[in-house]
């Protein structure tokens, strides 16, 4: 819906989820300009039973004219229905729209308003705490070995608008920025401790041009159709929800784009010598990370995703990091502090026995074993998958 070149939006009614949703900009001159938003609000009002939700996520810009509309509805349909209850979602992504629409919790006891923020990404708060941060450079530096040459065999090449979603720390993208010269890179991430560190990483590399963003993954404030190329590496799978990032990348492709995951399925680590333990230690990673609402189990269910996502010409392969991939002491590094993170802090989160957390570290003290041993092999696998929006 487009009332006037300076208010420009979509409005949607999901009658399942009894939601309804506003997209874009909202800034009217007259209230009359607003009639038909109006017309379906209160038509969407009349249909449900219970909490109906209003997801403003994705509203970048509302006037006053356009609040005062909402709220005299909303209000009024409280006021008339002591069975209703709304509640408005938020992004702290969009700062100003928390703010704004808690006016409404003050006019009525009914209406309550939640911002989305990152409980809805489970593994983010772990990921940021304490050290962990520079492992996961070391990490990229492994799996870019294989990448490098994976990326043009699913459609990479120089001179493509592309889009690194969940972009963490910045490494990965300033590595395409090197080697692929975009024309355009945008990286989008939750996190504004990551994004501070991207900044850092890009200015250590001497990049410019690496447009970074702060959003959210499953509901962002890019415009349809934008990227020939879009990835989003090891997320999908500590999202509880990874349909709904899926979508939001298959938005921003352009019509015969590509987009391009990677996951893993951890309980396929492997190492010898003593491989028993570290079989045993990856199962247990995999059940921690499922009490979190994480599946580190993603990598093998992602082309199954991508094609319910969509998806057409889907491409999927598999490689190994290994212990064998240039300095060994790479990999146990980043094995290590998988195992400060993971069976210490994460485990202890959970609850687990002293014993138990004693042998699951273990695990990863014998997957470091394996990979300093001058006879040992020490694995971690990664699943890769894309596919082609159709056009």
């Amino acid at each position: 819906m487009s009332d006037t070149a300076r208010s420009t939006f979509d409005i949607r009614f999901d009658e399942n989820n009894q939601e309804f949703a506003i997209i874009g900009s909202m800034r009217p001159q007259r209230v009359e300009e607003l009639s038909g938003c109006a017309r379906m609000l209160e038509t969407s009002l009349a249909m449900v039973r219970g909490t109906f939700y209003v997801n403003v996520k994705r509203l970048v810009r509302l006037n006053n004219i356009a609040f005062h509309m909402l709220a005299n509805l909303l209000v009024k349909a409280c006021e008339e229905r002591p069975d209703l209850r709304v509640l408005v979602i938020t992004s702290s992504v969009v700062g100003w729209s928390t703010r704004k629409f808690r006016a409404l919790q003050r006019a009525h006891a009914s209406i309550a308003v939640e911002e989305y923020d990152n409980e809805f990404y489970p593994g983010q708060a772990f990921l940021e705490e304490g050290g962990f941060i520079p492992i996961l450079r070391t990490q990229t530096k492994m799996t870019w070995r294989h990448e490098k040459d994976i990326l043009p065999r699913h459609g990479l090449r120089e001179g493509l608008t592309v889009a690194d979603i969940c972009c963490g720390i910045g490494d990965f993208a300033a590595l395409v920025h090197k080697e692929f010269k975009p024309a355009r890179l945008v990286a989008l991430d939750h996190s504004r401790s990551s994004l501070d560190y991207a900044r850092k990483v890009a200015a250590d590399f001497g990049l410019q041009g690496i447009e970074y963003i702060y959003g959210d993954a499953s509901e962002m404030l890019i415009e349809d159709d934008q990227f020939d190329f879009v990835t989003c590496r090891h997320s999908l799978q500590i999202f509880d929800r990874p349909e709904l990032i899926l979508a939001e990348l298959f938005r921003i492709c352009k019509p015969g784009g590509r987009v391009y995951v990677t996951n893993e399925k951890i309980s396929h680590c492997l190492g010898e010598p003593r491989g028993d333990s570290i079989q045993w230690t990856y199962n247990e990673l995999s059940k921690l990370f499922a009490h979190f609402s994480m599946d580190l189990e993603f990598g093998p269910k992602s082309r199954r995703a991508m094609i319910d996502a969509g998806f057409g010409d889907i491409r999927a392969e598999t490689f190994m990091v290994t212990n064998t991939d240039g300095d060994p002491q790479d990999f146990t590094d980043t094995v290590n502090a998988w195992k400060v993170l993971f069976a210490q802090d994460m485990s202890a989160r959970r609850g687990d026995s002293k014993a138990f957390m004693e042998r699951f570290a273990r695990g990863f003290d014998d997957h470091i074993f394996a990979a300093l041993h001058p006879k040992g092999y020490a694995g971690w696998p990664i699943w890769v998958v894309s596919g082609r929006k159709p056009q």
